[in-house]
């Protein structure tokens, strides 16, 4: 196994528990569950395995408690990710997700942080970040991230940032624009754009002081934000959706995938469409990773590639 990562992420490594319901329930009353099912995820993870299994060199640094499915370990071994930097800690219990599903692909998501919600800053892990040529940072505690980032500011690495879902409520303006200062690329849905804005008072993406802002909007494809200019990605066309979980993380594996093999941006984002296109063809995130061969495929199909 590699131990020279191209791409070092930092993230949750989670159980997600995926239910699903025919229509989400009234307070104080049930439903019925149509299905339930376990499987690995978190942002952290499902980002990390799918670029590793796209042919990224690609390392995880996340915590988990001592009751981590060594299956699951094993599956993020065999991916070939490099789990250096996967600690297991007796505190806290492995993070979860409770992702609940209604027949209209709508979701609720209810998350336990786990180890990752108490990262003590003064005993971040950069070993295998420092070799890295890029290193994204996604769920996890604001202020770990920060000083991990002012260990490698001057390092040549390229860092970007993506907070996902806990940019509502774990970052604030003062942690988000003390990131920002490092940010080379920012990740985000149409979702968590607002709450950046609002933090660094910008009205619109292409104000934001990065290089690159990449902006996924689910059916309507995805946004890339360069030098104030916007360029937009489609998502794929004739998919057969199961469920949405981990889409967004399959676009940032497709993404990296892409410019770890030296596509330019746009290309790269395209991949990343379509590296999604199949995750959201199954349900869980990690269920039907494609590989790169069958990336470039769907992509010369698809798109003018």
């Amino acid at each position: 196994m590699s131990t020279q990562p191209f791409l070092t992420v930092y993230g949750h490594v989670s159980i997600d528990q995926i239910i699903s319901l025919r229509e989400f329930p009234q307070v104080n009353t049930s439903v019925d569950i149509t299905d339930k099912r376990r499987y690995l995820g978190g942002t952290g993870g499902n980002i990390a395995t799918i670029a590793a299994r796209l042919g990224v060199p690609t390392a995880i640094c996340s915590y988990v408690g001592n009751d981590f499915p060594s299956e699951y370990r094993r599956f993020m071994s065999e991916s070939g990710l490099i789990l250096d930097e996967l600690v297991e800690t007796d505190d806290y219990e492995t993070s979860t997700a409770l992702i609940v599903n209604n027949q209209h692909n709508d979701q609720i998501t209810y998350f336990y942080q786990g180890p990752m919600g108490h990262m003590d800053p003064d005993k971040s892990l950069t070993g295998m970040a420092e070799r890295s040529e890029m290193v994204h940072f996604s769920t996890g505690n604001p202020e770990y991230y920060i000083r991990v980032m002012q260990d490698l500011e001057d390092k040549d690495i390229s860092i970007s940032l993506d907070p996902a879902q806990e940019v509502h409520r774990i970052w604030t303006a003062d942690t988000f624009q003390r990131a920002i200062n490092f940010t080379d690329i920012l990740f985000s849905n149409q979702y968590e754009m607002s709450s950046m804005l609002k933090y660094t008072g910008m009205k619109d993406p292409a104000e934001l002081p990065v290089d690159l802002v990449v902006l996924t909007k689910g059916k309507q494809g995805a946004e890339i934000w360069s030098k104030g200019e916007c360029s937009s990605i489609p998502s794929v066309p004739d998919v057969s959706v199961k469920d949405t979980t981990g889409a967004g993380d399959g676009f940032r594996a497709g993404f990296y995938a892409g410019l770890h093999r030296k596509y330019d941006i746009r290309r790269a984002a395209m991949l990343g469409a379509v590296t999604a296109s199949f995750i959201i063809e199954s349900v869980g995130s990690l269920t039907r990773t494609p590989t790169w061969e069958q990336v470039l495929t769907r992509a010369e199909e698809k798109f003018d590639f």
